[in-house]
Order: C-alpha cells, then sequence, then structure tokens
C-alpha cells in the first residue's frame, strides 16, 4: 500500500538490530504492522522509539479490529501515530502523510527535513546507478569508504560492482533489477561481503536512478570500542547514549542539551557537500570550546545526526547553567564561518533536558521534544522541556487523527454569533463558527479545531467542509432568519488555493446567498502577499459577496494598505475591544481605528463585546456593530431564532 501511495518502503521482517538497520535506512517514517502480533508491535516499538526520536522520525502504529485499546500501550511504547482496524488505502496513505508532516515539523519544516534527510544518507551506505549513465556507479561517502575507497571517490567505474559484490552477488543483484524493472517498489538481495560478512541490498526506483540501501546484516558494535562521529571526531549518538547511561548508573542526573543547525540544506546546496562537512567539523570545534574549554572533561560532546549536536553536563550542573551555556552556543553558531573561500552565517536552536529517571532514550526524547518546541516558537532560541509537554503532544496527535474521523463522519458542528447593530440593537447578521462535541475533551471551538489541522495536512479540508455546511444550512433558513447576513471564515491556506474565488462564488449562487455573504479573512493572511490577495477580494466583491477583514488591529493595521483593498468591513479584534475600558491610550487606539475605517467608507464590527461599558465607549467613538457574550455567545439555528423573536 506505501509504494502505491508513493513511498518508497523497505521492509525489516526481522526484530534483530532493529534500530541499526532503521538508521542505516534514512528514512523519516516507521511503519510497525501489529495487527497480527500485538506483543512483537509493541517490543519493536521500545527498541525502535529512541532512533526514533533522536533522528526526529514518525512511527506508525497498526492495530486491529480488537486490539484498539492497545493505543495507550503504542504510545507509552514510542509511536507517534496510529491507525485502527479496518482502514481503506486511502486512510493509510492520509496517515503516511500525517507522520510525515510530524517528521517534517521536528526537523523544522518541508525544506529543513529534505535538508536532514540528505545529510543522513550522506553517511548512510547507499549507492547509485542511472541507465542512462550506465558505465558509473556513484556510492555514498560512508559507503565509499567502508569498500575501501578515499571518502571523495563517489563516482567510480561499473566494473567495481563486480569486485565488490562477486559473481553471486553480481547475480542476484542483477536478478533484483530485473525485478524491480518489472514490478517496481522494493526488489532487495543479499550476497557475502569480500570480508565475509552478510550484506542486504534493498533497491528501488528514484527520479529514474536505482537506487540501493545497504544493510549489513551481521554486524556488531564491539561494546568496549568508543564510538565516535567519522566526519568531526565526536561521540556519536550510541556514544552519547552510553554516556548518559553511564552517569544515570552512578545515580546522577545529567542534563542534556541538544543543538540544531537551521536550514542547513542550504549551505549544502549552495556551495556543495565538501564545504557543507568543513562547516559541520567548524560546528563542532566551537561547540566542544565550549562545552569542555573551563576544564569540564567529563562532558559529553556529540554528533547526533546530520546537523544536531548534543552536550551532556554531568551533575552537580543546573537547569540555568545548561540554559547559559545554551545561549553561549547559539552565540558562537551566530558568528560567521569561513570554508575556503566561502563565508556562511548559520542560526541554532536548542532543546534542554533534565534526567528525571533511569532511562537514557527518555532524556534524549526529551531534549528532542524541547529542540523541535524552540524550531516551532519563533523567535525563541532555547526551550526547556517541561513535564507534561510529552503527554500534550501525544494528545495532539491522537487530537489530528480523532479530527480526521469527525471529518469523516461530519460530525463538526456550525454555531451561530449574532452581529448587532448599534445605533438600534437590531440583530442584522451572524457568522457561522465551527464546534465540535469530542468524545473525551468536550466541546472544542474553531481555535482548536484549526489548528489541529494545520499541524496536519487537511486545513484546507476542514476549512471547506465548515464554508460549504454553513452555506447548505443559511440557504434552508426561512422567515426572519432568511434576512440575515451570514459571514463564513477563510484561511490564508484558502485563498492561496488555485480556483478559490470561482468556488466560493459558485457556492453562493448555488445557495442563494450571493447578496447575503460576508467572506472574512484574517489580516495576517492577506498580508503574505497583498498584491495577489487584493485581486483575488476584487474577483469576490465583483461577484456579489461581501469582505471583510478578521481580527484587524493585530497586525501590520496600515491606512495604506487598507486603501490598497477591497474591503467592506472591518472587525476590530476582541482584545482591543476589551482594553477600550482601560487607559486612555487604549481608547485612544480603537478610535484611531475606528476613524480609518469611516474615512474609508468602511463598516466596523467590534469583536468580544462583553458588557455594557464596553459597548457604551464604542458607541461613542462611532463603531457600527457589535458581536459578543453581551448579546449572545454562538448558539445553534433555534437559539438564533428565539433571539431575533426578542430583538424584534
Amino acid at each position: 500500500m506505501a509504494e502505491r501511495a508513493g513511498w518508497a518502503a523497505i521492509a525489516a521482517r526481522r526484530i534483530e538490530g532493529l534500530e541499526r538497520r532503521f538508521l542505516a535506512s534514512g528514512a523519516s517514517v516507521v511503519v510497525i504492522d501489529a495487527r497480527a502480533t500485538l506483543a512483537e508491535g509493541l517490543a519493536a516499538a521500545r527498541q525502535l522509539s529512541d532512533a526514533v526520536q533522536a533522528n526526529g522520525a514518525a512511527l506508525l502504529f497498526l492495530v486491529g479490529r480488537r486490539e484498539a485499546s492497545a493505543v495507550a500501550a503504542a504510545f507509552e511504547a514510542g509511536a507517534t501515530h496510529y491507525l485502527a482496524m479496518p482502514f481503506a488505502e486511502g486512510e493509510f496513505a492520509q496517515a503516511l502523510r500525517f507522520a510525515q508532516r510530524h517528521a517534517e515539523r521536528l526537523a523544522g519544516g518541508h525544506r529543513a527535513a529534505a535538508g536532514r534527510a540528505r545529510l543522513v544518507e550522506s553517511e548512510a551506505m547507499v549507492w547509485r546507478w542511472s541507465p542512462e549513465k550506465p558505465a558509473k556507479l556513484a556510492l555514498s561517502p560512508a559507503l565509499a569508504q567502508a569498500s575501501g575507497f578515499a571518502e571523495e571517490q563517489t563516482e567510480l567505474p561499473r566494473n567495481v560492482a563486480q569486485r565488490l559484490l562477486g559473481r553471486g552477488g553480481m547475480r542476484a543483484a542483477l536478478h533484483a533489477v530485473a525485478r524491480l524493472r518489472q514490478e517496481g517498489g522494493v526488489s532487495p538481495f543479499a550476497h557475502n561481503a569480500l570480508d565475509g560478512r552478510r550484506v542486504a541490498h534493498h533497491v528501488m526506483w528514484e527520479e529514474g536512478t536505482i537506487v540501493g540501501h545497504v544493510e549489513p546484516l551481521d554486524a556488531t558494535r564491539a561494546s568496549d570500542a568508543a564510538p565516535r562521529d567519522p566526519l568531526t571526531g565526536l561521540d556519536d549518538g550510541y556514544g552519547a547514549r552510553r554516556w548518559i547511561e553511564g552517569r544515570i548508573a552512578q545515580g546522577q542526573a545529567p542534563i542534556l542539551i541538544v543543538l540544531g543547525l537551521s536550514r542547513f540544506d542550504m549551505v549544502n546546496a549552495a556551495f556543495g557537500r565538501p564545504v557543507g562537512d568543513a562547516i559541520i567539523r567548524s560546528v563542532a570545534r566551537r561547540i566542544e570550546r565550549l562545552a569542555v574549554g573551563s576544564g569540564a572533561r567529563r562532558r559529553l560532546v556529540a554528533r547526533l545526526a546530520g546537523a544536531e549536536f548534543a552536550v551532556g553536563l554531568p551533575q552537580p550542573a543546573t537547569i540555568e547553567e545548561a540554559e547559559m551555556l545554551a545561549g553561549e552556543l547559539v552565540a558562537a553558531i551566530a558568528r560567521p564561518f569561513v570554508a575556503g573561500e566561502h563565508v556562511v552565517n548559520l542560526t541554532a536552536r536548542v532543546g534542554i533536558a533534565s534526567a528525571g529517571g533511569s532511562d537514557a532514550g527518555e532524556l534524549l526524547r526529551h531534549a528532542s521534544l524541547a529542540l523541535a518546541d524552540a524550531r516551532e516558537q519563533e523567535p525563541a532560541r532555547v526551550r526547556v522541556f517541561e513535564l507534561g509537554q510529552e503527554s500534550r503532544r501525544a494528545e495532539d496527535r491522537r487530537l489530528e487523527l480523532d479530527l480526521r474521523l469527525a471529518l469523516d463522519e461530519d460530525r463538526i458542528e456550525i454555531l451561530w454569533q449574532p452581529q448587532v447593530a448599534v445605533a438600534s440593537a437590531e440583530i442584522i447578521g451572524v457568522e457561522a463558527l465551527a464546534r465540535w462535541n469530542h468524545p473525551v475533551l468536550g466541546e472544542l471551538g474553531a481555535e482548536a479545531l484549526f489548528a489541529a489541522a494545520e499541524r496536519s495536512d487537511y486545513l484546507v479540508e476542514l476549512s471547506r467542509h465548515v464554508q460549504a455546511k454553513a452555506i447548505k444550512a443559511a440557504a434552508a433558513w426561512d422567515g426572519e432568519l432568511a434576512g440575515l447576513h451570514v459571514a463564513v471564515n477563510v484561511t490564508a491556506a484558502d485563498i492561496a488555493e488555485p480556483g478559490f474565488a470561482e468556488r466560493m462564488l459558485a457556492m453562493a449562487a448555488q445557495a442563494g446567498l450571493i447578496d447575503r455573504l460576508t467572506v472574512e479573512i484574517t489580516e495576517s493572511g492577506l498580508m503574505e502577499d497583498l498584491g495577489s490577495a487584493a485581486e483575488l477580494l476584487a474577483q469576490l466583491r465583483s461577484g456579489g459577496l461581501r469582505v471583510a477583514i478578521d481580527d484587524f488591529g493585530t497586525g501590520y493595521s496600515s491606512l495604506a494598505y487598507l486603501k490598497a483593498l477591497p474591503l467592506d468591513t472591518i472587525k476590530i479584534d476582541r482584545r482591543l475591544t476589551q482594553d477600550i475600558a482601560g487607559s486612555a491610550r487604549d481608547r485612544i487606539v480603537v478610535r484611531g481605528v475606528i476613524d480609518m475605517a469611516r474615512s474609508l467608507g468602511l463598516a466596523v464590527v467590534a469583536e468580544g463585546v462583553e458588557t455594557e461599558e464596553q459597548l457604551h465607549l464604542l458607541a461613542a467613538e462611532g463603531c457600527t456593530y457589535y458581536q459578543g457574550f453581551l448579546c449572545s455567545p454562538p448558539v445553534d439555528v433555534r437559539a438564533m431564532e428565539t433571539l431575533l423573536n426578542r430583538s424584534s
């Protein structure tokens, strides 16, 4: 199923050496099929958990119909996502996309994730062969070095393969390539290497090139060997884990700092891998000098993967000391790096965690979660892991999957909040707001729903669902309801979709709401591309719809950009509305917004009005309409009819 959805799948049917095989693959998503063997699936998840977390990957856990209650155990074992039977192929593909988005977020976005994948591949055992250049075989630097060539000898004559594979291995390789040409997917083969080790190759098509991922099947790591990163000479991920385990075994609670370079893929893309490697080595030296420069020789300094490093502080170090060192590390990375003729500027983000238990994997996981938060929460550069953060992320992931199911089963409801004329107290319109009664969390509003959808890849789908449901409901109204104006919200992602204006106009026309429908767009959504936004809004207005800016006053709030946009209404953000009863300065700000709107002939709606005092002050400043709990919270259509009867 994964291959039919466009993914390259590498099968691992044995649990032995699973962590090593995952790291060698460079995969960003792990799928564990536990539908028939739950205990083995949980054991595999526990074995992979540390590596998945440390490498910013995702783990999708498949459970059977009768094992749905085991989801909590799967999350405890290290799963980041789950899918329970029965599910269709499309749902499986969607779950894979959710997992991929999760891995991208941990890596700092799609570009960073792609760059990290390239870094991982450069250090993995990978070969490439193109039918267009049949005489050449390309090896990753790691595979070249392991095969006895210099690290920079990555493009070699094809006949080298015959020497490396041997006669039996070459025959197996040709059969695997033939199977690949006929069947697609992944075609594995195995052979004995020159040193006698058993080696497997997972062969697949990738953008017109045949790619092989090499997996040593019986490789062992000497327990007494010092694990080192070959590029920097620092400890590697195994060494970091062993250092942590050693401190915990001594009864200590070490503190771990995980540092990630931001957008390092751009360095490799712009200057090439040799320059990138030189920069990585320079970064390692700067980190090492700061971490152990004061004589703290017992500290850990390691390169975990790609452009991520770790610094471990033994007792009696404190979180405050770790934060101070983290700040120094960020500042050191911000100083320019010189590699040959090139000057490169970098930025870094840092996550910090303190050991609270007896598990090295848990400490690595917590520090990685803090790093992911630092990447998401601009401009913060350093984040400290807090208790409950891991469970909150697990809850977020469950909510994303639950919301997907709620969309499929049409369980998102529409409530309506009245919009009231300030002068007459007459209800003249309503805003459509999404609500969902979650079976565990209770009622969730639009903010929580859209935040969950944005963390996944179905924000536009949720938005379209709410818009269509609201317009369909309003089209069926009669009596006093049929005279109300209806406002629906659209997101920046909506207006970026090709054909958005045409779709919205067609939906409004089919429902008979052209002269009653207002489209509300947030100020920040418009500012991303002002020129395109102006064209789109003009298209909506020329088709008969009204256009409002939502949450006005929290962003740019400029007369110049208001003049550039074809608008009918601005909606004052609730925070400004509620501040109007504060200081004279607050009232001046609101007055300025209202005066700006009036000078352009725009109507003004104040959001979040809760008290008579706020309404009185807004009226004195010339506000036209309001909505908020002073009139009513969002209500269903029956309660809306009752409010209309009282208003009239």
